[in-house]
């Protein structure tokens, strides 16, 4: 069980914290590229609990500051994105990217001191068609995770954002947890109905999978396994990468390259960025799931409605159906069995449960089991790192080493392969297929 203290290391992530300086050694995905543009209206941003702006200036470079001017604390946000830089409306002083003082037009000239002045602002870079912000004290900023996606060019990847009300932990536990997919997403699928071949099968047929889970350099994996008839097996693999990623088992493994990173936007609310391979076979590319008989399967539901972005601190990316009208529930559908959770949509059934928990579950209330072998894991593995950075200053896993998280893929398979479960992972993996082997990537 974990006790409250352990609950409050692994849920806080604001400054002075210990879990919210370990994920200020990373670079984080913080907006998509195309919410800011030249000389365009600043973007209030929140970020491990502080309140920031993002603007891109008259040379396309990226600011990311505190929102308050060095000067009397108005807000940023208010000012004009101008010939390079963002001008506070109070007193006119204005900032370039880096957050240097550029210009001082209410101090008499003999008394400017512009050059004494800066902003707290944070280093960005873009790729993938994301913001990406690094918060550390570093002189050198880390490398990027080299997680498979992004070896692939910009116009093979896809991006989705969406805004989870919930702590950031609680929103990586439900994408590590592949035993309640026979449930929450699959209870009313009635497995005879299905082709074989159709990827919800083996979930529904047997809801109660296998684990093997471990330590990986990454992070932790597991490996879900149910029979597959004689002699072979269905594989869930899926992996949680630090600090704050996911890969999970919702697409083909030989091709289904992918992040999703769960970014703390502060304590109760958590950035979902989802960014794929467009080549990959996946829950995103697949038409909707069918019986045999080509019925649509109820709850499994294609896309996000998602309500017109606002300038609030947390007003991007919010989901339309949410805990105010009871994420859309139908109880009729669900009554009927037409939908196990009367929640239409796989999304959108997670984003209900981890919300319905509260901002911060309480896990002294729990009772966990076998099947949250991963859950517990994972929590150790944050907890350990964070608390061996804090107390001696030993880096976490990928801070230095970016080049980890190339051996991490997630995904479904069928195979006879009779080996030990790594064994069998790492197999796969390298007979897979790998964005750099696209042809797009080969010419560059």
């Amino acid at each position: 069980m974990t006790t409250a203290t352990e609950g409050a290391e692994l849920t806080q992530v604001g400054p002075g914290t210990a879990m919210g300086q370990l994920m200020r050694e990373y670079w984080m995905p913080a907006l998509k590229s195309s919410e800011l543009e030249r000389d365009g209206a600043p973007v209030r941003l929140m970020l491990l609990g502080e309140k920031l702006i993002a603007f891109r200036d008259s040379t396309g470079q990226v600011g990311v500051m505190d929102h308050r001017c060095p000067h009397r604390c108005a807000s940023l946000f208010l000012g004009r994105n101008e010939e390079g830089g963002i001008r506070c409306l109070y007193h006119g002083w204005k900032f370039d990217t880096s957050g240097q003082c550029v210009d001082m037009p209410s101090v008499p000239p003999q008394q400017d001191f512009k050059h004494k002045v800066k902003a707290k602002a944070y280093r960005t870079l873009e790729r993938a068609g994301l913001v990406w912000v690094y918060m550390g004290s570093r002189t050198e900023a880390p490398p990027l995770p080299a997680l498979q996606i992004l070896d692939a060019p910009d116009g093979e990847i896809n991006i989705s954002m969406v805004q989870r009300d919930c702590n950031y932990l609680q929103a990586i536990e439900g994408e590590i947890d592949t035993a309640h997919f026979g449930y929450l997403h699959g209870g009313h699928v009635d497995p005879g109905r299905l082709a074989e071949d159709e990827p919800l099968y083996h979930t529904v047929a047997i809801r109660a999978p296998q684990y093997q889970v471990a330590d990986v350099p990454w992070g932790t994996q597991y490996g879900a396994h149910r029979s597959a008839g004689a002699g072979r097996t269905y594989w869930r693999f899926a992996n949680f990468l630090f600090p704050f990623w996911t890969q999970a088992p919702n697409g083909e493994f030989d091709s289904h390259a992918h992040g999703r990173a769960w970014v703390p936007l502060d304590d109760h609310h958590t950035m979902y960025v989802f960014i794929w391979w467009k080549r990959a076979t996946s829950a995103m590319s697949l038409p909707q799931p069918t019986y045999r008989d080509g019925t649509p399967i109820g709850g499994t539901g294609r896309g996000n409605k998602l309500l017109p972005n606002t300038t609030d601190w947390l007003g991007r990316w919010r989901m339309a159906d949410n805990e105010g009208n009871d994420w859309g529930m139908d109880r009729d559908a669900q009554r009927r069995n037409a939908i196990y959770s009367g929640i239409d949509g796989i999304h959108l059934q997670d984003q209900a449960v981890t919300e319905s928990m509260g901002p911060i579950v309480d896990h002294t209330f729990e009772h966990l089991g076998p099947s949250d072998q991963m859950i517990t894991r994972t929590r150790r593995r944050l907890l350990m790192a964070a608390r061996a950075l804090r107390d001696d200053g030993t880096l976490p896993p990928g801070v230095e080493d970016g080049g980890i998280y190339r051996g991490a893929r997630s995904g479904y398979f069928v195979s006879d392969d009779r080996g030990a479960w790594r064994d069998v992972y790492d197999r796969r993996l390298a007979a897979a297929l790998h964005p750099t082997s696209t042809p797009a990537r080969a010419a560059e």
